[in-house]
Order: structure tokens, then sequence, then C-alpha cells
């Protein structure tokens, strides 16, 4: 992955601080709205009805564990159904879940909300658990591989699904895929806020911009956050 070295790209036009300042203030009413709108659909996410989980389990360092147990005693959780490529070395396991679920390193903010969060995995636990402790992750892994088909309920992994435990009945209360998991992934919230965004090439930006090439979660044949890990060796081109 390479984007246009930011001396050689394009850069908005110069105008006087009144004018910068004004247009500032047009974007910002834009912005505003966008929250509020944001608030309102958050509003009526806290209010759909919710669905009763049949018992299931994952598979743990204990071996099966029920979902109940998954909460470690917290009244939500938060699960990311994690892709896994059986047999593939680290490097070639997916980009995508790796991008999503490598910003969540701080749960102090969930757990005091009474919220837990965890990863189930599509690949076994034996095979999987190695790439979470590489990948230095501060979160519950587990395996769903083994698990009843109605904890995916026929949805390809790559998602997000939320929980509710009333005693020891677990209730399932939201999911989102897509786009929507980007509700996980900090650094494009950030990106956004710069002049020159996610630089991907969907993106509605001006003629110049810089763009990535190559994948956008992949940085020489690798999950980008995976070079920053210990011990990390040359990886295979892909």
């Amino acid at each position: 992955m390479t984007a246009t070295p930011a001396s050689s790209a394009a850069t908005p036009p110069v105008v006087d601080r009144e004018t910068w300042l004004r247009e500032r203030d047009e974007l910002l009413a834009r912005e505003k709205a966008h929250t509020r709108e944001g608030d309102a659909i958050a509003a009526a996410r806290r209010q759909l009805p919710m669905t009763l989980m049949p018992t299931v389990t994952v598979q743990g360092p204990d071996g099966d564990t029920p979902l109940v147990e998954v909460f470690e005693g917290r009244r939500m959780l938060i699960a990311y159904f994690h892709m896994w490529h059986d047999g593939k070395p680290h490097e070639l396991q997916c980009e995508g879940c790796t991008f999503c679920t490598c910003h969540m390193q701080t749960l102090d903010y969930l757990h005091a909300r009474d919220v837990t969060y965890a990863v189930f995995s599509q690949g076994p636990y034996e095979e999987s658990a190695p790439f979470a402790e590489f990948m230095g992750y501060p979160f519950p892994w587990y395996s769903a591989k083994e698990s009843d088909p109605a904890l995916a309920d026929g949805r390809d992994f790559g998602f997000i699904a939320c929980y509710l435990r009333d005693g020891d009945q677990v209730y399932e209360t939201y999911w989102t895929t897509g786009r929507g998991v980007e509700a996980l992934t900090t650094s494009y919230h950030a990106l956004d806020l710069t002049v020159y965004g996610r630089q991907e090439n969907w993106e509605n930006s001006p003629q110049g911009w810089p763009r990535v090439s190559g994948h956008p979660w992949r940085l020489n044949g690798r999950p980008t956050a995976q070079w920053s890990r210990p011990g990390v060796t040359p990886a295979v081109t892909s």
C-alpha cells in the first residue's frame, strides 16, 4: 500500500482567514445536523426490540464456553465475528477484520458502562488464538467454528452483534456489517478530519488528491497493523 507523497499532491486553494472561517462555519452547520441525525438514529437503535438467543457455546481457553459466560458478569456484550482462513499464516489472515479489531485496545470505558467486548473467530481456537496473542489483543478471543449455527444465524463473518444478559437469558439487540463496523475504526474517523481523508479510490475528492495504491488495509504483504507487532518477520507478497 502506497500513497502519493504529500509534497507532490494537490492542495486546497489558499484564501484569507475571514473567507476560510466563513466556509468552515457553513460546513459546521452541516456537521451539527449530521450529529443530531446520528443521535436520533442511536436513540432508535436503543429502542429496537430484542430476540432471545438459544443456548449456544463458543470455544475458548477452557473449552466450550456458554455464551452467557462470555459476558464476564457484565450486562452487555459486543462481539465481533472475525473471518478466518484455515491453515493460513498470520500475514494472510483477513486484513479487514484485523483493521477493525486492532483498534479495540482500551476497554476501560466499555467496562465502566457494563459492556464486555469479545471476538468470535471463524477458525478453530487452537489455530486462531495464537494470532490474537501475536497481535497483542487485550480482549477475550473465542472460536465459533464448532458453535451452533444459530449464533451466526446465516450471516457472513465480519459483523458486529450486540447482546443483553438478563440473568441467564441472552438476547440479541443489534447487529451490523459492511460499513457499520466502522464504529470500531477510530483511525478512519480521524482520517476523515484531514484534508486528504482516507485516500481511498471511492472517496469524492478533488483531482490530484493522493490515493492509496493497492489494498487499503495491507502494507508490503501484511495487514498494516502487524508491522508494529514484536517479532514480525518479512511477509509473502500478496
